[in-house]
């Protein structure tokens, strides 16, 4: 079976691409080896504001709209930030996917489900099929294929692909209404960090709650269990159900065109550092990259694909730059000083700082406003070293 594009996996970020490209009269397939899109749910579900202008989002599929946030420290000095409008939605994600996934088709993409790609044969466009099914033949070949993404380790040659975190997460029923339904709270730990324990109300009495970060699934559950069992506040609560996904760690150097050949989303590690999301990116990218396919396919010249490359790095290379430092920042903290962080950063007044120039997506114009009110120096003195060393290096 040929096609103009040939996309594997139909996660939220190859079938929107899929439906760009298959609205400018492209012949596209996706491949998909599940046998129902969206499932198992993988994801929070929580998406930023800017959800609303880079992709289609039905107001059915909104389980919840958040206002702002509780920021947590390790021994719980409490940050409140907050917007008049919402900053975030937590959102049926299956139902997102399979929402995504019809708007393709109906754009006039196929979707192969059940369809299991062994390899690719890159010099003939091939992807190639098990199970007795026919192989594909595509111009253009994308990987959205997420952090296990046999296309990537195609491109790299079969060398093992980039780092990934483990994430895990569980829908908790804590009996009793504890939650406002404004807020998203995160509480952070430095045996975790970078990364952080969410929880995000469902319900007054329900909630996603879960974490990621460099240890397996098992340690990630017993961290959460831990979390939820010394918690005054969360007596008697119980488990509904578990979930866990991996996150790819960010790579600026990952190769994500070589010929005809694209990488998308997860596959091509397009997530944040700070808080390994990656759908807000990924739709951000799947623009860039249907404008560059359509112009490699109408000029028949497959060197074009390179733009797309050039274009997401000057894009997102300055705030996924700062999005790093503040990472390898936060790794290098104490329980300790982040307490203090939290105590210096409220005396500051910088609740209403982070509450004015905060962003899910974009953050490095807060961290700017930081360092221009030297905010940042004064909450950083017994780690001014330490921190700002790494921020540097």
């Amino acid at each position: 079976m040929t096609h103009d594009v040939l996309i594997v996996g139909a996660g939220p970020v190859g079938t929107t691409f899929a439906r760009y490209i298959a609205d400018k009269g492209f012949k596209v397939g996706i491949i998909e080896k599940k046998t129902r899109v969206g499932v198992p749910l993988q994801c929070a579900g929580l998406l930023g504001k800017q959800i609303k202008e880079v992709n289609i989002l039905p107001d059915e599929l909104i389980i919840n709209p958040f206002y702002g946030a509780y920021l947590h420290s390790p021994s719980d000095h409490i940050l409140k930030v907050a917007k008049n409008k919402p900053e975030a939605y937590v959102v049926d994600r299956v139902g997102y996917d399979k929402f995504l996934a019809e708007q393709a088709v109906d754009a006039g993409a196929e979707l192969y489900l059940k369809h299991n790609v062994k390899g690719l044969d890159l010099k003939n466009s091939h992807v190639l099929m098990g199970n007795g099914k026919t192989d594909f033949i595509g111009k253009i070949i994308v990987g959205a294929d997420g952090n296990d993404s046999i296309v990537s380790r195609t491109l790299s040659m079969g060398s093992s692909d980039g780092k990934q975190l483990q994430a895990a997460q569980l829908l908790v029923d804590f009996g009793r209404d504890i939650f406002d339904m404004d807020y998203v709270n995160l509480h952070t730990f430095s045996s975790i960090s970078p990364g952080f324990i969410w929880a995000i109300p469902l319900s007054t009495s329900t909630a996603r709650v879960g974490l990621f970060g460099n240890f397996n699934y098992h340690k990630l559950n017993d961290i959460l269990k831990n979390f939820l069992s010394t918690k005054p506040e969360f007596e008697g609560y119980s488990v509904i159900k578990k979930y866990t996904g991996k996150i790819p760690v960010y790579d600026s150097k990952k190769m994500i065109v070589k010929d005809n050949v694209l990488l998308l989303g997860d596959a091509a590690s397009q997530v944040k550092p700070t808080t390994g999301g990656g759908l807000i990116i990924g739709f951000k990218c799947a623009q860039i990259a249907a404008d560059v396919t359509e112009k490699a396919l109408e000029r028949d010249d497959m060197n074009i694909l390179r733009e797309y490359n050039e274009n997401y790095r000057k894009i997102f290379k300055n705030e996924l730059k700062t999005q790093l430092m503040v990472q390898k920042i936060f790794k290098s903290l104490s329980d300790d000083d982040l307490d203090y962080m939290f105590v210096k950063l409220k005396e500051e007044g910088a609740e209403e700082i982070i509450s004015k120039y905060g962003e899910m997506d974009d953050q490095s114009p807060l961290v700017k406003k930081l360092f221009k009110q030297g905010i940042l120096f004064k909450i950083l003195p017994k780690i001014l070293l330490k921190g700002l060393s790494i921020l540097w290096k």
